[in-house]
C-alpha cells in the first residue's frame, strides 16, 4: 500500500511539473495588444466581425484553448470583454471581479493562463464610473464581504483625492495603474516572466459611453504607483 502510493505521488509530481513548464509558446505580447487595439475600434465604428463564434469553433475549442490575451476585469455588466474587444470563443481568458480585484484565487488563475495557456499579455482592464471605486472614494460602511473590495481599492483614492478634477476618474485610473504594478511584482511566475521581457502587463480603461478602450502610458502607471 505505501509503496502504491509513493508511486501516485511520483507520477503527480512529475505530471505538476510537466503542467507548469515554462511555455515560450504562444501570441506576442505586442501582436496580441494590437489584436485587442484593432478589435476595439471595431466595435466602437459598429464594424465588429464577431470572429470565432461559429459551430466550427465550438468543436475546435472543445479540444483545447489557446487565448492570445488575459483580461483582469471589473464584474460590470456593462464591459463584456469579447464583445468590447471584437473577439470569440476562446480568444480570451478572463478573470472579473467588482472593481477588477485580485486576491489568491486570482493570481493563481492569471499564473496559469501564462505558464500553462502561453499567454504572453495580461490586461488589467478598469472602467469609466465603477461603482466599487466610488464607494473606495466615499469610504461609506458597505454590507458583508464588500468591504474587502473597498478596501483593496482604497490606496488609489487616497493617492489622487488632491488631484483637480474627477476625483473618481482619477481613482479609476489610479487603482488600475497601482494593479498593474501588483501584477508585475508577483512572484514568482508573473514577476520573472515580466522581468525578462517575455511577457506584458498593461492597463488600460473602458468608456462606458463611448465604448473606447484606452491603453495607459507607462510614465503614469510608474509615476502613480511610487
Amino acid at each position: 500500500m505505501k509503496s502504491y502510493q509513493w508511486i501516485l505521488s511520483f507520477l503527480l509530481f512529475t505530471l505538476s511539473c510537466n503542467l507548469f513548464a515554462e511555455s515560450k509558446s504562444g501570441v506576442p505580447p505586442q501582436e496580441a495588444l494590437q489584436k485587442l487595439i484593432e478589435g476595439n475600434l471595431r466595435f466602437t465604428k459598429g464594424k465588429s466581425t464577431r470572429p470565432n463564434q461559429s459551430l466550427e469553433r465550438i468543436q475546435e475549442v472543445s479540444k483545447k484553448q489557446s487565448p492570445f490575451a488575459t483580461i483582469v476585469g471589473c464584474s460590470d455588466s456593462r464591459v463584456p470583454n469579447e464583445i468590447i474587444f471584437d473577439q470569440g470563443l476562446g480568444d480570451l481568458f478572463i478573470l472579473r471581479t467588482a472593481g477588477q480585484v485580485s486576491t489568491y484565487a486570482s493570481w493563481g488563475s492569471i499564473e496559469f493562463s501564462v505558464a500553462v495557456l502561453g499567454v504572453n499579455l495580461v490586461v488589467v482592464l478598469g472602467h469609466s464610473n465603477c461603482g466599487a471605486v466610488n464607494a473606495a472614494c466615499k469610504s461609506n460602511d458597505v454590507p458583508g464581504h464588500i468591504i474587502t473590495l473597498t478596501n483593496a481599492i482604497k490606496p488609489a483614492a487616497e493617492k489622487t483625492k488632491h488631484l483637480e478634477g474627477d476625483w473618481l476618474e482619477h481613482a479609476v485610473k489610479a487603482n488600475v495603474a497601482l494593479q498593474v504594478t501588483s501584477l508585475r511584482k508577483l512572484d514568482p511566475i508573473l514577476s520573472k516572466r515580466y522581468n525578462n521581457g517575455e511577457i506584458q502587463i498593461v492597463g488600460a480603461i473602458y468608456d462606458l459611453e463611448t465604448g473606447k478602450v484606452t491603453f495607459l502610458d507607462e510614465e503614469y502607471i510608474v509615476s502613480i504607483s511610487k
